[in-house]
């Protein structure tokens, strides 16, 4: 789950970086953008497309574990 996570947090920490020091609202878009779709995509992705469907749940998977609606 963590390397999931650096694919977006490094990109939004540079873009965030790079608005401090020369505010572009391209930039602010873009960020934006792109942690929407990577929240909202993740969550389809991984509701709908992947682990319904996965038989790595009975092995017990953490991601099936995290996610499993309680």
């Amino acid at each position: 789950m963590i390397p999931d996570m650096m694919v977006f947090i490094f990109p939004v920490l540079g873009g965030i970086i790079s608005l401090m020091y020369n505010f572009s609202w391209i930039i602010l878009f873009l960020i934006a953008a792109l942690l929407i779709l990577s929240f909202a995509g993740n969550a389809l992705v991984r509701g709908f497309l992947t682990c319904g469907k996965c038989k790595q749940r009975e092995l017990g998977c953490p991601a099936e574990e995290l996610f499993r609606e309680k």
